[in-house]
């Protein structure tokens, strides 16, 4: 739980949240999870352009679906964590028990935060927190969450196309799936790498873990018929 003002509520939002390496990690690795389900189950000895084209729409069509459906998840979730923050914000500034006030505030902060601030410090806090304006009646959506949503969207999507690119510019079904995996092992090892710097853990290991994890969910989500 993360506590705001009401001038800091949105700092969860908009591209700050969407730029946060483990929650974009975790969106390329939904796309391509998406698009390899539908490449992984191409039979490339058999296969002809119309294969290849049906492919490409599946591919193309159900990453377009779910990343809508993952930008609207965004917002209902920008919608639902700073309505939470007035209530914690309404709720120091209403209460009338300091100390009850005080324990509201180390509840919303991070723990981390929370065990270095004594109650001093937590008055302050307090204190600070009264002399601000009053907060808005209900939560709103503003530009920047538009923007995220429109972020997560384009992540989701945008993954999905270097790995379909292949079968757009080769005409040989398999060449183009064999230079196809490699692109789509190189993303899922840069996005592990991404995620192990941010983590504080090995880089190269977490990539090769991410290529691994990937490759288990691909063939599970193709044996359960996704």
């Amino acid at each position: 739980m993360r506590f705001h003002t009401p001038a800091a509520v949105h700092s969860r939002s908009g591209w700050t949240r969407v730029l946060d390496p483990t929650e974009r990690t975790a969106e390329v690795l939904f796309g391509l999870i998406m698009v390899l389900t539908f490449t992984g189950s191409l039979s490339v000895a058999q296969a002809g352009r119309d294969d290849v084209r049906a492919m490409l729409i599946g591919a193309l069509g159900c990453n377009i679906a779910w990343g809508i459906i993952d930008a609207v998840l965004y917002l209902l979730a920008c919608l639902g964590e700073q309505g939470h923050n007035l209530s914690i914000y309404r709720a120091v500034r209403g209460t009338r028990d300091p100390e009850h006030a005080r324990l509201l505030i180390a509840d919303a902060l991070p723990p981390v935060v929370a065990s270095a601030l004594d109650p001093a410090g937590l008055e302050h806090v307090r204190q600070r927190l009264l002399t601000l304006p009053a907060p808005p009646a209900r939560a709103r959506l503003r530009a920047e969450d538009w923007w995220g949503a429109g972020a997560v969207f384009l992540l989701v999507f945008l993954s999905t196309l270097p790995v379909v690119v292949p079968f757009l510019v080769m005409s040989d079904a398999t060449h183009a799936l064999r230079v196809s995996n490699v692109i789509a092992v190189a993303m899922l090892s840069a996005a592990g790498i991404t995620y192990g710097r941010h983590a504080g853990q090995a880089p190269w290991l977490v990539g090769i873990s991410m290529v691994l994890l990937g490759c288990v969910l691909v063939a599970l989500t193709i044996a359960l018929g996704g």
